[in-house]
Parts: C-alpha cells; structure tokens; sequence
C-alpha cells in the first residue's frame, strides 16, 4: 500500500482506544475493536482503503 492510500487512525474521529487489552483499538464508524489499526483491519477484510475517515476536529485532511 502507498502513503497516499495510508490511513492514519490516530486523525480519524472515528478511532479510539478502548479498555479490552484484546482489543485495544476501536472504529465507531465500523463499530468494531481490533487488536491492530483499525485501517489495516478493513484493507485486509475488504482488499480496499478505510473508506470512511473523516479528520478530528482542528485537523486538516491529509
């Protein structure tokens, strides 16, 4: 994957960090917890990009 396609979850409003060691990154967007990035979990289920990043608010879109 390229930078350009690269998603950063750390800018995504949608991200956080939950209290399940297991599962200690969240997508509300997607609704689910994952052990890795949220980005790479949906590029490897679906074979494309995060589709649905939207930056926090104060951040420029990359």
């Amino acid at each position: 994957m390229s930078e350009a396609q690269r998603v950063d979850c750390m800018k995504c409003r949608y991200f956080y960090v939950t209290w399940d060691p297991k599962f200690p990154k969240g997508c509300k967007a997607f609704g689910f917890k994952s052990h890795s990035m949220p980005s790479l979990t949906v590029l490897s289920s679906s074979g494309k990009p995060c589709m649905n990043f939207e930056p926090k608010d104060g951040l420029r879109a990359p």
